[in-house]
């Protein structure tokens, strides 16, 4: 692709991929306070129901969800909604003590961060494939004002019916946000500096878990918390608008002179001549070249070709396996018996080393390797966590923390290999899919977290051997590392057999030898 070759040859990092990338990642700051949100807004305080005597009650029943029918008798009754008492020193309100959710209530809890989770998978694919119909920037401010809109009716939700669908669209929008975010930035960046670029933006997205905890240790209710992560969006929103739109999606769509102009503004941004190295004569014969490029491609053609149907499937067990095990140690950790807020803290300070070392096992090994080595490392570290004696409080969190600090590393190299892997004409619908396998593994660990009731250490054994397992086909597909990016479907295709030929020269002449 001369258009390829030409902005290569003269990508230096500038002040306008500068701009681009700081503006792009501002809105990440809070993406993780979103999904995590209800680990502080969901929170149980200490509760027990309401006495039904007029005389003072010596003592509590030992079960929360019961209360004493008499005084001269031991005899209880379940407690009805409306008549628990909670204590309220730590958390002003949650939705569990607003709309008490507690005892049979119980699995509401579960049912809200499953309604957002939903969205989440909706959102992936609905909004990916918009993208590559619509462009990048157009769904990207579609989705920043979703997420500010729908996080603020969560806010002022007047029952829990409306507070979970308000979530269901709020994780719609943080999803499709999310993945074109990322994608828009990419497509901007030239490839020498393609995993730094993603080494910030994921540190933007882990600091976002220290933000989290700052916040809710700040702002005790609730709706006042759903609130102050909600509205700055609204300011992400009229940011946004700077942006432009990928050039490369432009191009392709045969939008040559709105790419002509996106191409000229950062030149001008740069302090080059406009025209200097593209002109429109380029991006008409690029246009021209790839006329035959369908601009109604579906996720179906994910799976159409041979290539494209390896990359995907492979892609998809990697996705769903990292994000399977990472939401069931992330909204666990209750289970410590520790402040939420500074578990939530050692989390989010643990996942930037490790943040780190991704980067750099990505740019300098690979990043097929480094997707594996951490995923298969976070599973030995879960297996092992097995084994740890249950008055080892801190050893076990500290096994924890590492792996989900590893399946973090591993699903930030993901998206810098999606990205890379996919075409240009069905990269954000490849995003979106794979982002949708990633939330179905979300959906699935608190199922699997059940099966605790039938065998204590089941879930632990599955969390561990799953990553090790379906990370495998990973390694089969092709190296990205410093290699540009593919436009059309026959490109990868191409790729896809020129990689089988030289698997299979070099397997015969390890033979001969």
């Amino acid at each position: 692709m001369a258009l390829r070759d030409a902005l290569e040859k003269d990508s230096l990092y500038s002040p306008f991929q500068s701009r681009i990338v700081c503006l792009l990642s501002a809105p990440l700051l809070l993406v993780a306070t979103h999904n995590l949100m209800q680990i502080f807004t969901a929170a149980v305080p200490p509760h027990h129901c309401k006495s039904n005597l007029t005389l003072e009650q010596p003592h509590l029943p030992s079960d929360s969800c019961t209360r004493f029918i008499s005084l001269l008798s031991n005899d209880t009754e379940p407690c009805t909604q409306g008549n628990w008492t909670y204590d309220l020193s730590i958390y002003t309100s949650t939705i569990i003590s607003e709309w008490d959710l507690v005892c049979e209530r119980e699995w509401m809890k579960e049912l809200a961060q499953s309604a957002y989770m939903a969205g989440v998978l909706v959102g992936a694919i609905v909004y990916g494939a918009l993208a590559d119909r619509l462009g990048r920037r157009a769904v990207l401010l579609f989705c920043l004002l979703q997420v500010a809109l729908m996080g603020t009716g969560a806010a002022f939700s007047p029952n829990f019916s409306l507070y979970c669908t308000f979530r269901f669209l709020n994780g719609m929008g943080i999803s499709g946000f999310l993945i074109n975010d990322l994608g828009l930035t990419m497509e901007w960046i030239p490839k020498r500096y393609r995993a730094t670029v993603s080494l910030f933006q994921s540190g933007c997205l882990t600091v976002g878990q220290i933000i989290l905890a700052g916040v809710a240790y700040a702002i005790t209710d609730w709706r006042w918390l759903q609130l102050a992560l909600s509205l700055p969006y609204f300011l992400f929103f009229i940011l946004i608008w700077w942006a432009p739109e990928s050039f490369r999606w432009l191009a392709l769509t045969k939008h040559s002179q709105q790419a002509l102009f996106n191409l000229n503004r950062a030149a001008r941004i740069n302090g080059k001549k406009e025209g200097s190295f593209v002109t429109l004569e380029m991006l008409k014969l690029e246009a021209q070249k790839n006329s035959s490029v369908d601009s109604k491609l579906t996720p179906i053609d994910l799976f159409r070709t041979p290539g494209m149907r390896k990359m995907t499937t492979s892609l998809s067990l990697t996705w769903f396996s990292s994000s399977f095990c990472f939401f069931a140690l992330a909204m666990d950790i209750q289970r410590f018996g520790l402040s939420i807020y500074l578990v939530q803290v050692v989390f989010g300070c643990t996942d930037l080393p490790l943040r780190v070392l991704s980067t750099v096992m990505a740019t300098y090994v690979g990043r097929r390797f480094a997707i594996y080595f951490f995923l298969s490392l976070s599973g030995v570290l879960i297996l092992c966590s097995l084994a740890i004696p249950s008055d080892f409080i801190l050893l076990e969190m500290a096994a924890t923390v590492l792996a989900k600090g590893f399946l973090g590393s591993s699903i930030v190299c993901a998206y810098l290999y999606t990205s890379e892997l996919f075409p240009t004409v069905l990269r954000q619908t490849g995003m979106g899919f794979t982002n949708m396998m990633m939330r179905l593994g979300a959906v699935v660990a608190p199922v699997v977290m059940m099966t605790k009731v039938y065998v204590s250490f089941l879930p632990l054994v599955i969390f561990g051997v799953v990553p090790i397992i379906c990370g495998l086909p990973i390694l089969w597909l092709p190296e990205t590392r410093n290699t540009p990016l593919l436009d059309t479907v026959e490109e990868v295709e191409a790729r896809d057999l020129a990689t089988s030929q030289a698997k299979e020269k070099g397997s015969i002449h390890g033979t001969r030898l």
